[in-house]
């Protein structure tokens, strides 16, 4: 069976996740503990990032990676469209995801958790023994808040900038490229998890997010439709 290897509030995990999903693959989870767990990932794939994924004696690294490896093994339903000009448009728009709306995720995430004790904490691994959790939640937010606004460099006017016409994009057509779902989908619906987080979160974090993007009503279709794309995959 398909192995991953991942942090449960990864963006990163839940593209992998939603791959897995659409190709209706079964698969075990191996939650990795920031630090010492990645010792583990190391030795098992010669770096220390997740997603990891192993399948018998392969062992693939990278969201991308591992996305073109289940394509190829697992070819139906194509997450990759056959025509070359569509094909590089997913491929394009995966790019996109996975590093300019990556990082402004990150940054909006970071500095909502600087404000928000409930979930910093709640974004730490269920391994954080007690007092350390306790610790985290009870650092002075504004100070946390502080630093965030620091490295901001107008990267989240960006952000918010992209999402509004992602929202247009998506209340116009059903898929980012083409009629059908595509890897282009599932790796921006796996970005957006970071800013409101799906039901697939769990308590506390489902429905949280980013104060500002996630209850802001002309992104609310957006969201809507990473719901959507989830539903459409079989995720919960």
């Amino acid at each position: 069976m398909l192995e991953l290897h991942q942090f449960r509030h990864s963006a990163f995990c839940e593209k992998v996740r939603l791959v897995l999903a659409a190709k209706g693959l079964d698969y075990s989870v191996v939650e990795v503990v920031p630090g010492v767990g990645q010792l583990e990932v190391y030795r098992l794939s010669g770096q220390r990032q997740v997603p990891v994924l192993v399948d018998g004696p392969e062992v693939i690294a990278d969201s991308t990676a591992i996305a073109l490896h289940l394509e190829a093994r697992e070819p139906q339903p194509a997450l990759l469209p056959a025509d070359p000009a569509a094909r590089a448009q997913v491929r394009l728009l995966e790019d996109w995801a996975d590093t300019t709306l990556a990082a402004g995720a990150r940054l909006a995430l970071v500095q909502a958790a600087a404000a928000d004790p409930v979930l910093r904490t709640a974004l730490l691994p269920e391994a954080t023994p007690d007092g350390l959790r306790s610790l985290v939640g009870a650092l002075p937010g504004g100070l946390l808040a502080g630093l965030g606004q620091v490295v901001d460099h107008g990267a989240l006017q960006d952000l918010r900038s992209n999402l509004e016409q992602l929202a247009v994009l998506v209340q116009a057509q059903p898929y980012l490229v083409g009629s059908v779902l595509s890897l282009a989908d599932l790796a921006v619906a796996g970005q957006l998890s970071l800013l409101k987080f799906p039901a697939s979160a769990g308590a506390p974090l489902a429905g949280r997010g980013v104060p500002g993007l996630a209850d802001d009503p002309q992104l609310a279709p957006l969201f809507a439709w990473r719901d959507r794309i989830g539903t459409e995959v079989g995720r919960p």
